[in-house]
């Protein structure tokens, strides 16, 4: 079996480190429970994109534009949702 010469790297961090104006594509989600069921409820799905629009001034809680609509979350909501930052 050959290797890919250049292989893609992906680096997965928490939506809570993605900056402003970035997007980035959902990975993983790693609440639990009732917010783990109301995280998936609202869109954040595996494979979807996100675009980091906005912080309130002493930075939380974030808005988020997923799948054509605004939805804001706490930064340790955010810190529960694995990304993969896009290039660009």
């Amino acid at each position: 079996m050959e290797q890919s010469e250049s292989p893609e790297r992906t680096t997965v961090t928490t939506l809570d480190h993605v900056g402003l104006k970035r997007r980035c594509r959902i990975v993983g989600v790693r609440a639990t429970g009732a917010l783990r069921k109301r995280v998936l409820a609202m869109g954040m799905l595996p494979g979807v994109e996100v675009e980091i629009l906005r912080s309130a001034p002493l930075g939380d809680p974030i808005e988020y534009r997923v799948k054509g609509y605004c939805l804001s979350l706490r930064r340790a909501e955010a810190r529960l949702i694995e990304v993969v930052p896009e290039e660009g």
